[in-house]
């Protein structure tokens, strides 16, 4: 049984847009891109809106559906009360294009900063099994379409644009946090996911997983044991004990951004270029791109390889200042775990104590 749906679409471009009301006939059974369809089709000609598969499996059509981010090809018309003025914009996280389509290359630039799965160099004829529990574990991260939905939501980018350079989100924690749990991987890129990708700005709201169309626990499954092993690495001082007395070795290699401050090979349009302007200095030829430049290293980046190679370094090329800048951070830095080992092992000497007395 077919009605009349009262929508409410925002129509506009960078510069600036509003809302638009429109009446548009639908059909029972029908979801909330299909009515954007036929409103395409029979009124607004002009309306911009990205959409592929319409089984909610590619991610595309993502957008805001009375306030809250979702799949239009997921959202059904039969959740709303036919009286019911739906009003749909596009993502508000990332910059508009056209009406309900937003540029995303901010995701595509943080995946890839993530560097990629490294197996063993002596797994000859791949002789290395993995549990069935640890399969389970990051399969369901590979659930995920990349629709970016909880990077939308997520307040610390939605909110405050100029977190966007130090916060990775939702979608690459879980990307970091399913190779971390890799038993095969050999890079540790825990140390990545605090200094460079920001997972401390992270409160655990859940609100990305609130909004995930393939219901993934983002935040108890991904973000939280991620946080955990960045905690345990910087502050245990049963770890920090064992790495100082060899008596745990560590099998991964700690690594950085994948691409750090080069240039992006990403093309963006400049402000307030129209769409035809757009198109016409694309390239005709299609490239494959290649990665940007690696960052030079830093002073401090030396320093978090070794003490006393980077304190030679440093002397020889900025000076006794940076050198002693250098020698101060790396105290800095062993102060805390060295303070709790020995709280611990304080604590330790006085439980076998007391237990010897009685």
């Amino acid at each position: 049984m077919g009605y009349d749906l009262h929508l409410r679409v925002w129509r506009g471009d960078a510069d600036g847009g509003e809302f638009h009301s429109y009446t548009v006939g639908v059909e029972e059974g029908e979801v909330v891109l299909d009515a954007i369809h036929r409103l395409q089709a029979t009124q607004a000609g002009d309306l911009a809106v990205r959409w592929n598969c319409k089984a909610g499996k590619c991610g595309s059509c993502s957008a805001e559906i009375n306030g809250r981010p979702r799949l239009m090809c997921m959202t059904r018309l039969s959740t709303f009360d036919p009286t019911e003025t739906i009003t749909v914009n596009p993502m508000r996280t990332f910059p508009i294009i056209r009406d309900l389509v937003t540029d995303v290359s901010f995701n595509y630039e943080k995946a890839r900063e993530v560097p990629a799965f490294a197996p063993p160099s002596d797994n000859v004829g791949g002789k290395f099994r993995m549990q069935q529990v640890d399969v389970e574990r990051s399969q369901e991260f590979r659930k995920c379409i990349e629709c970016y939905l909880c990077q939308n939501t997520c307040h610390v980018i939605r909110d405050h644009e100029e977190n966007k350079p130090a916060f990775a989100g939702p979608r690459f924690f879980i990307r970091t946090a399913e190779l971390d749990m890799h038993p095969l991987d050999t890079q540790d890129r825990k140390r990545m996911a605090q200094e460079h990708e920001g997972i401390g700005y992270c409160n655990i709201t859940k609100c990305c997983t609130e909004v995930c169309p393939e219901n993934i626990k983002i935040t108890d499954n991904g973000i939280i044991p991620l946080k955990e092993r960045v905690v345990d690495t910087k502050y245990d001082p049963v770890l920090f004990l064992g790495s100082k007395i060899g008596r745990r070795q560590e099998k991964r290699t700690p690594v950085g951004p994948a691409v750090s401050d080069g240039r992006s090979p990403i093309r963006h349009p400049a402000p307030g270029k129209s769409l035809t302007a757009i198109g016409a200095d694309a390239p005709t030829s299609t490239e494959t791109l290649q990665p940007a430049p690696p960052k030079s290293p830093t002073v401090v980046d030396r320093a978090r390889t070794g003490v006393g190679s980077a304190a030679t370094t440093a002397a020889s090329t900025a000076g006794p200042v940076a050198a002693a800048a250098v020698r101060n951070e790396s105290v800095r830095k062993n102060a805390l775990p060295a303070a709790g080992a020995a709280a611990g092992l304080g604590f330790l000497a006085w439980a076998l104590r007391r237990s010897r007395k009685h």
